[in-house]
């Protein structure tokens, strides 16, 4: 599947003896949490003279094309996107299209580990046709870039889509295996102190990666060669901002030149000329319109993790008694493919008048509407930054991997939202509560008054001459230089 065959050497210069512009050929991880950064940062690197090659699985691909009800062989999702220098490449993942990879996460995961990277390689000696002015771009997760990048003779950036917190736990998973916090039989309790730049953690704050006893999981084969890998990249470029994280940031960069890029957001935050999603976004300003100004509790999961259909009940049941007015973004496989209507039976009747449940929505546009007050999330790190910049606090449900990390920055460091049980162990009750508390509560108000301040940290890095503008300016002159631009 080649919809948009492009000439490789287009980004490489025009051949009439102009100077060439760097390349930078950037791959994200195929999951709508890494193509959206990913997308937003071509446009970035774009806009500051590289030519840039995006490659999409595709799979990836045909979803985002058939979410917008277009036709995937003409499609290219930088179309919006007319004057940027940004080609569009289509890699296979070894899978069909057809092929479930939600119900079938772990055979998926297996073919990313194991099949995916000979066919980016193949695809990357096409489109690098001048290894002097080219650099790699590519999600830390994936298995390969160091080693792909010295056999191409280019410079691996590795792209981190989360907190440098995350990032330096597993760059220091030596540590804690070490100290027996992780690969250990009896999970540890006590705090963990030695990770340089984090000043303390506790346990069951970790990733849920790094809390399991059982290490021989795809993911984790996957998590300790991608780590190996990282390693050995030239370059972190790392989705967050260093006013919120400066211990951390501080002691990443004495290992590797560290760039505090965040908040990799769209120009216009709620407008984006790109289209990232792999759903049909239902249009809900109509219904948000008509609800007073911060009465309606967001409900969102993200584009990948599942709930157990028991947590989803005690979190319906919690939110129908609290009587808060609600937008529930219900994902088709939240719970399975094989269940696309999980929610208890009468739900929607008890509900009607005061909340509205869709398949998927623009979040950014519902974050950003008068009528959002909270935001029960599971904590991706998109979403929280997505929370932040929109001044709405959130009520907090990790289901894995960072979330229960980024729970750690929200409710403890930033103090802008509550937690809201744990997984197995979420109960009605304590949702009403929590809801209660956040939408109409005291703790609501102080939360509201937190989450101003640290979007004033968010805009500020971003603005002219702020941390995160100068990390960028910082990045793309030391990547100019390295690629002989």
């Amino acid at each position: 599947m080649d919809p948009l065959p492009h000439k490789a050497q287009e980004a490489n210069g025009n051949g009439n003896g102009h100077r060439k512009k760097p390349h930078a050929v950037v791959i994200p991880y195929p999951m709508q949490g890494h193509v959206i950064p990913a997308a937003h940062l071509s446009l970035r690197l774009a806009a500051r003279g590289f030519a840039v090659t995006f490659v999409n699985t595709e799979s990836v691909h045909q979803r985002t094309a058939l979410a917008l009800g277009v036709d995937p062989l003409r499609y290219d999702v930088f179309a919006g996107a007319r004057c940027a220098d940004v080609r569009y490449e289509l890699v296979g993942d070894g899978f069909p299209l057809g092929f479930d990879r939600s119900l079938n996460h772990d055979q998926f995961m297996e073919g990313v580990l194991h099949v995916l990277p000979a066919h980016v390689e193949e695809l990357l000696r096409r489109i690098v046709v001048d290894p002097a002015s080219t650099c790699l771009v590519a999600d830390t997760f994936f298995v390969w870039p160091a080693t792909l990048a010295r056999k191409l003779g280019v410079p691996y950036v590795s792209f981190w889509t989360e907190p440098a917190l995350i990032f330096a736990l597993y760059y220091h998973m030596d540590l804690l295996t070490k100290h027996g916090h992780f690969k250990c039989k009896e999970p540890r309790t006590d705090t963990i102190t030695y990770i340089p730049g984090v000043p303390a953690i506790e346990p069951h704050e970790l990733m849920s990666y790094l809390q399991d006893t059982d290490t021989s999981s795809v993911v984790h084969r996957i998590i300790f060669k991608a780590f190996e890998e990282a390693h050995d990249a030239d370059y972190i470029l790392c989705n967050t901002v260093e006013e919120l994280e400066p211990s951390t940031i501080a002691a990443l960069r004495g290992k590797k030149p560290f760039y505090a890029v965040g908040p990799i957001f769209p120009a216009g935050f709620a407008h984006s000329v790109v289209a990232t999603s792999m759903w049909a976004e239902s249009d809900c300003s109509g219904w948000l319109d008509a609800q007073p100004a911060g009465s309606v509790l967001y409900i969102s999961f993200g584009s990948y993790a599942h709930i157990t259909k028991q947590e989803l009940h005690e979190i319906a049941g919690g939110v129908l008694a609290s009587g808060a007015r609600f937008l529930w973004v219900m994902r088709p496989d939240i719970v399975s493919s094989d269940d696309p209507d999980p929610l208890p039976e009468g739900f929607a009747a008890a509900a009607a008048g005061r909340g509205l449940v869709v398949p998927w929505c623009c979040q950014v546009e519902v974050l950003s509407h008068a009528a959002v007050g909270g935001f029960l999330t599971h904590c991706g790190w998109n979403s929280v930054l997505e929370s932040v910049w929109a001044g709405v606090p959130m009520l907090c449900f990790p289901l894995l991997t960072d979330q229960l990390t980024n729970r750690r920055l929200v409710v403890r460091e930033w103090r802008v939202g509550v937690p809201i049980g744990d997984r197995g162990a979420v109960f009605a009750q304590e949702v009403t509560e929590r809801i209660d508390e956040v939408m109409s509560g005291e703790e609501g108000e102080e939360l509201r008054q937190a989450v101003k301040k640290v979007r004033a940290t968010l805009e500020a890095a971003a603005a002219p001459g702020g941390s995160s503008q100068r990390g960028f300016n910082d990045f793309v002159d030391e990547l100019t230089r390295r690629c002989g631009g």
